[in-house]
């Protein structure tokens, strides 16, 4: 059975190579591996917890309503990746800008692989371009060759081959794009909630809780 699957694929990636020439072949092995690079960004946004903040969410409201104990009990039920950031501006020990280069070390975490993803949007339209030209110099070879007895479909059947190769690399770009820009549109809204949940811990519209006041260090006000 493995062995008439690798036959059937064998003979496909043939009759791809003999069609589109090894540009296509270049694009579906790109297809393939930014499949992969998607697949495995949703699987980690998903066990970061990506846009679950709820319980993070309840104990800044908490916080920021003076409530201490009820924002620690709720941020203990958090999982959210961020909530290692909150815990340490509760603990008040770290300044604005250590608190903001964690946030930032786990969003970069988050957005890795997003210049390839950006890469294969911007690179295979001019893949899918230059299969065309070659597929064009091709066509034109060959009607060079046929002489005085001139076949149109010669030409014509060069002509769409040629131009295979560009619709293939629109169609690795295109959703390879919208994917990326709903992936970074999720990192920013990630990120308005890091910088919003932090400075209301720093700053509290209750004013800022005595437990924390005691321990904040001598910068952080001028931080917040």
């Amino acid at each position: 059975m493995i062995d008439t699957l690798f036959d059937t694929v064998s003979d496909l990636l043939i009759r791809v190579a003999e069609l589109g020439g090894p540009v296509v072949l270049l694009l579906i092995a790109l297809s393939v591996l930014t499949l992969t690079v998607i697949l495995y960004k949703l699987w980690q946004f998903r066990a970061a917890g990506v846009g679950r903040h709820k319980a993070l969410r309840l104990a800044v409201a908490a916080w920021d309503a003076g409530d201490t104990a009820i924002a620690r009990r709720e941020l203990a039920h958090s999982k959210s990746y961020l909530k290692p950031v909150i815990a340490m501006a509760f603990a008040g020990r770290c300044d604005a800008a250590r608190l903001d280069a964690e946030a930032e070390t786990r969003f970069a975490r988050l957005e890795s692989g997003f210049r390839f993803l950006d890469s294969v949007a911007q690179l295979s339209p001019l893949l899918g371009l230059f299969g065309t030209v070659l597929g064009m110099i091709s066509a034109f070879q060959a009607l060079q060759e046929a002489g005085a007895q001139v076949d149109p479909s010669i030409l014509a059947g060069g002509i769409w081959v040629a131009l295979l190769t560009t619709a293939v690399g629109l169609a690795v770009a295109m959703p390879t794009s919208i994917v990326l820009s709903w992936f970074e549109t999720r990192m920013e809204a990630e990120r308005v909630l890091a910088e919003k949940a932090l400075r209301s811990v720093q700053s509290p519209a209750g004013g800022m809780p005595k437990e924390a006041a005691a321990l904040a260090p001598s910068g952080a006000s001028a931080h917040a």
